[in-house]
């Protein structure tokens, strides 16, 4: 038997074809320590630890972390396909103009609320990700492939229109999974054994090959990374995603986990993973200190030019939450007329904080440019 697993041969004939059976973790034999493993497992811990304490001194926390789980909602869907931006994610009239991929992104949000909410109930377990599965694939393209169950069927990965015989990777079968999961959901409630960060490295390469159901694997895979710093207490706040670290090293990271079935070397998967780890926190902690100070410099601006007994000030911090909007959709979040918002807009934009997008005279609809910049970046 292999370090990492076996290839087991299934059906006869034609229909014949070999499916991976991942060995169960923590690898047999142990990781080897070498200086270089050492050395980025002490990088990415240091690197977490200033992202959990840039996340006590960011104003207005939970608009940020909601504006950052919708960027990785983003990020995470765009790995597979979808086409969206930011800017449909953030379109004030989302529910008139939802289309396919838009719902795709709207579904990942909702399924991340709905875990963290579900894990003060719950350990990280497999019921967990079923719930989180149905409401991250519900209604959607993926809809018939059976959302909040594990899959009763073969799948395999491989290029657009690739068959099982020309698959790169045919996860376990239907059986052989779900005895890989249960195996793998006592692995992550284990006490004890290696390192936390080691311990996702090693989780999240397990649940890919698992790859437990017909659609939405990698984006749940993903989610199980936060979910888990979660549960060891190393991050209190959803601001680290490897989204766009995945992204970017999307060839070298298929061909780093193929490397651990292939060889079983899973040091040279554990070393890249930390690297993810390290990335993300530090572009997640340069995030937080732009939009603070962007936040505290254009904070004093307001203050300074605010004659309306603080309207402009309540319109400002109200920007924060929805940073593309217009002047009806505002006037009634605040529970103002149209006139005295529309009167502060036109201050906002003499400001340089508001900027009008697009020249249409009716319905128009303004971006707060600076802090969108921001959270556009990388998508």
């Amino acid at each position: 038997m292999m370090r990492a697993g076996t290839y087991k041969n299934n059906l006869s004939g034609d229909f014949a074809y070999k499916s991976f059976v991942p060995a169960d973790l923590p690898p047999q034999p142990s990781l080897e320590y070498d200086n270089e493993l050492v050395s980025e497992l002490a990088a990415a811990h240091s690197a977490l630890a200033k992202l959990q304490a840039a996340g006590t001194y960011i104003p207005s926390l939970p608009l940020f972390v909601g504006m950052y789980v919708r960027k990785e909602a983003l990020l995470s869907s765009q790995i597979e396909g979808t086409q969206a931006t930011l800017d449909d994610i953030l379109d004030p009239h989302i529910e008139r103009n939802t289309n396919q991929d838009v719902a795709d992104v709207v579904n990942y949000i909702k399924a991340s609320d709905w875990a963290l909410q579900r894990m003060e109930e719950l350990p990280l377990c497999n019921r967990l990700l079923l719930e989180t599965h149905a409401i991250l694939t519900e209604g959607l393209r993926g809809g018939e492939k059976t959302p909040g169950e594990f899959r009763r069927s073969q799948n395999w990965i491989g290029a657009a229109g690739s068959t099982i015989k020309t698959a790169s990777y045919i996860p376990p079968n239907p059986q052989d999974m779900e005895e890989a999961m249960n195996r793998l959901e006592k692995y992550i409630n284990q006490e004890g054994g290696c390192d936390p960060l080691v311990k996702i490295a090693l989780i999240h390469y397990q649940f890919e090959s698992i790859h437990p159901f017909l659609d939405g694997n990698g984006r749940i895979g993903r989610l199980l990374v936060f979910l888990f710093l979660k549960s060891v207490e190393l991050l209190s706040l959803p601001t680290l995603y490897i989204s766009y670290f995945l992204k970017r090293n999307r060839i070298e990271y298929y061909d780093r986990l193929n490397e651990v079935r292939l060889k079983g070397n899973y040091e040279q998967w554990v070393k890249f993973f930390l690297l993810a780890i390290k990335e993300s926190a530090q572009d997640a902690t340069e995030s937080i200190d732009l939009l603070a100070a962007i936040h505290e410099r254009n904070l004093k601006l307001v203050r300074g030019n605010d004659s309306g007994k603080g309207f402009l000030e309540r319109v400002f911090l109200e920007l924060e939450k929805r940073p593309i909007t217009d002047i009806g959709g505002m006037a009634k979040n605040l529970n103002s007329t149209f006139a005295t918002t529309d009167k502060a807009f036109k201050q906002l934009t003499e400001l340089g904080i508001l900027k009008q997008i697009g020249d249409q005279k009716r319905n128009r609809r303004f971006a707060y440019k600076e802090y969108l910049d921001v959270l556009r970046s990388d998508t």
